[in-house]
């Protein structure tokens, strides 16, 4: 399958060539160096070819996606290089078309990003373009949208918006609602992303604390400061506090609580994500389950452990971030860093303990054996480190 890696490493050469991806994709590479999104499939036993647009204007997950909603095309008897759909009422705006996509994406994803991409457009996209009729969005209209996303410094959150508004005209060109997608073509008049390194982090234990001792003074929502705390004591990914449920903690009131991120919410490969013996075990330490207990009292907590302003969905996947920024540690650490800090800081305090620290994090073991073996996953060991790493952030010098 291909990768953003090897499309990009991709040379020309004397003869065109093609690249497989899968299920009839494949990248197409000229003599010239253009590379361009293909799928090959059969129409009434004769093979066809459709072109989706060249890289880096059309990303493999766009055309991973044309390539999905072409095959559902075929699979009811349609051609999908000129895409009708006789059953569909054509929607009178972009935001009408928008919304029609995400709903049919949503069963794809996890809640979580369902709601992250329909509040991306709902802030960012919809009022800029959502009332306009899809014929009427030309490439500048588009792009000029996007640069109010650059100007406040969001880089790459235009970047995704501009993938996820293609996806949308994608949709609907299959559906047979518009001819064109004029967000293909404007990749290049856009700003270059930033320089993606190490995220900060803070690595000492006195300013981890200071850290957490400034957020607490910030006027901010309370569903925030909890979940930052969550965050610092547990350090899993920030997606997986944002999504987490009370069905999936366990003996909150008991000897051994433990949080069980399911395997679905998990960065893994998609096959991992179906099985059950994938999901994350997370030891709860005292100070965690306090923070639970504090989070059981705020408004809307029937479901998600921490509620946005909206009902349903959780709190802003900046808003931790957004937080931090406020404190005299703004650019020095961001919520993904907490995993970091307990990395360095554990390592350096119980260095027999390295594959414990790196299970707790949720690494895969090197040992492809030993991670199928050992399905107990040093769990007893990792409450102890949970435990310790609890006292290390919250007394004046944690012991031991």
């Amino acid at each position: 399958m291909l990768t953003n890696a090897t499309i990009k490493a991709a040379r020309p050469d004397a003869r065109p060539y093609k690249m497989t991806d899968g299920q009839g994709l494949f990248l197409h590479v000229a003599p010239t160096g253009t590379k361009s999104f293909r799928l090959k499939f059969r129409i009434g036993g004769k093979e066809q070819l459709l072109t989706f647009g060249t890289w880096p204007e059309v990303s493999l997950a766009e055309a991973r996606e044309r390539r999905d909603l072409a095959r559902e095309q075929l699979g009811r008897g349609e051609d999908p290089r000129t895409p009708t759909s006789a059953g569909a009422e054509k929607p009178a705006t972009f935001e009408a078309a928008g919304r029609a996509w995400h709903a049919h994406q949503a069963p794809r994803w996890t809640p979580v990003h369902a709601g992250d991409v329909l509040a991306s457009l709902e802030r960012d996209v919809f009022p800029a373009i959502g009332t306009m009729p899809l014929a009427a969005i030309t490439p500048p209209v588009v792009l000029n949208a996007l640069r109010i996303v650059e100007a406040r410094g969001a880089r790459e959150t235009a970047r995704r918006l501009r993938q996820r508004v293609s996806m949308i005209f994608a949709f609907a060109q299959s559906e047979g609602w518009c001819e064109h997608d004029p967000a293909a073509v404007i990749g290049r008049a856009m700003q270059a992303p930033g320089q993606r390194g190490q995220q900060p982090a803070l690595l000492e234990l006195d300013d981890v604390r200071a850290l957490l001792a400034a957020a607490e003074l910030v006027d901010a929502a309370p569903a925030v400061k909890l979940a930052s705390r969550f965050l610092a004591l547990t350090a899993v990914r920030l997606a997986a506090v944002r999504g987490a449920r009370w069905d999936e903690f366990e003996d909150l009131d008991g000897p051994a609580p433990l949080w069980r991120v399911p395997a679905a919410r998990m960065k893994l490969a998609a096959a991992k994500k179906t099985d059950p013996r994938n999901d994350h075990l997370v030891p709860l330490s005292p100070g965690a389950v306090e923070v639970l207990r504090a989070a059981r009292a705020l408004p809307g907590a029937d479901e998600l452990v921490f509620p946005g302003r909206s009902a349903g969905r959780p709190i802003g996947e900046a808003a931790i971030g957004a937080l931090y920024a406020r404190t005299s540690f703004a650019g020095r650490h961001v919520p993904h860093g907490w995993r970091a800090s307990f990395s360095t800081i554990l390592n350096e305090r119980f260095r027999e303990e390295r594959d414990a620290i790196d299970r707790a994090l949720a690494h895969a073991a090197k040992d492809k054996v030993e991670a199928a073996y050992n399905r107990a996953q040093h769990l007893e060991r990792r409450r102890v480190l949970f435990d310790a790493w609890a006292d290390l952030l919250t007394r004046e010098e944690g012991r031991r």
